[in-house]
């Protein structure tokens, strides 16, 4: 039987190398993804910045109970605004909040998750594109500097159906955005990675395969081993048809669409 619930972390040097010293942000921190993530970042020497709706202070402790420190900042969709100061201050962006409202069709219910798990990451990536970087953070003497970094949670409901609809018309959309925004942001300055996640346990989903811990893990090291589309998943499907979706989504893209002629981001609502 598969282990997925569970993944030992002896940090090996490579993700060490690759993290520490950098200041990281993750949306949906107070989620089981997120506070995995924020585990696994502060394994690897990051500094930690947790972004998230509650207003509660997050007490995070590591594998041992030790206390981990953290920055919460509390945001709301609609007001993204509202962290570009903060994205200045940012080494990578991890994209991860989102809603499921499972079986509703209602048109409240797709407002919110086309707010949420499209229209919001899409204000989020151009603003922190947009940031300048206010200092360059610590890092190892030797080697080239690392470029910032976006990581957005996309979902492999971006292809595969979801048992959810307007999660899946969510995850879609955001996907195609991605795309699309990725051939005028990403560059040497910035680099944006993709994370295409089964179904792991969460509040969203209670009875997903993989463990938030397991995921986590494996999202870090394939980050270190320099992947930019990142997959972690049981279903063998996704890992065959996912990279040939995003190279043609790409290729079309980049075909019939034009250069933005400038760099700016939009101004979101406050």
């Amino acid at each position: 039987m598969l282990e997925v619930d569970s993944m030992e972390n002896p940090m090996d040097p490579g993700r060490s190398r690759a993290f520490a010293g950098r200041r990281v942000a993750i949306t949906g921190a107070s989620g089981s993804l997120g506070l995995a993530l924020l585990r696994a970042f502060h394994g690897c020497g990051a500094s930690l910045v947790a972004l998230t709706t509650r207003v509660e202070p997050l007490e995070l402790g590591s594998s041992d109970g030790t206390p981990i420190a953290l920055e919460q900042v509390t945001w709301s969709c609609g007001h993204e605004a509202d962290l570009r100061e903060l994205f200045s201050q940012v080494d990578i962006l991890v994209i991860n909040h989102g809603i499921n409202l499972h079986g509703d069709r209602s048109a409240t219910g797709l407002e919110r998750s086309l707010e949420v798990n499209a229209l919001s990451c899409l204000r989020l990536l151009e603003l922190f594109a947009a940031a300048p970087p206010s200092s360059p953070s610590a890092q190892p003497a030797k080697g080239p500097q690392p470029c910032r970094e976006v990581w957005i949670n996309t979902s492999e409901a971006e292809i595969l159906p979801a048992v959810s609809p307007l999660y899946e018309i969510s995850k879609r959309l955001v996907g195609q955005l991605v795309s699309l925004r990725a051939l005028d942001l990403a560059g040497p300055e910035l680099r944006i990675r993709r994370l295409v996640l089964g179904p792991f346990r969460s509040n969203l989903n209670p009875i997903g395969l993989m463990g938030a811990a397991f995921v986590a893990q494996a999202v870090l090291r394939l980050a270190a081993w320099d992947w930019g589309l990142i997959i972690v998943t049981p279903n063998p499907l996704t890992y065959v048809l996912f990279p040939f979706v995003v190279l043609a989504r790409w290729t079309y893209l980049g075909l019939f669409s034009r250069p933005s002629s400038s760099s700016e981001a939009p101004t979101p609502s406050t």
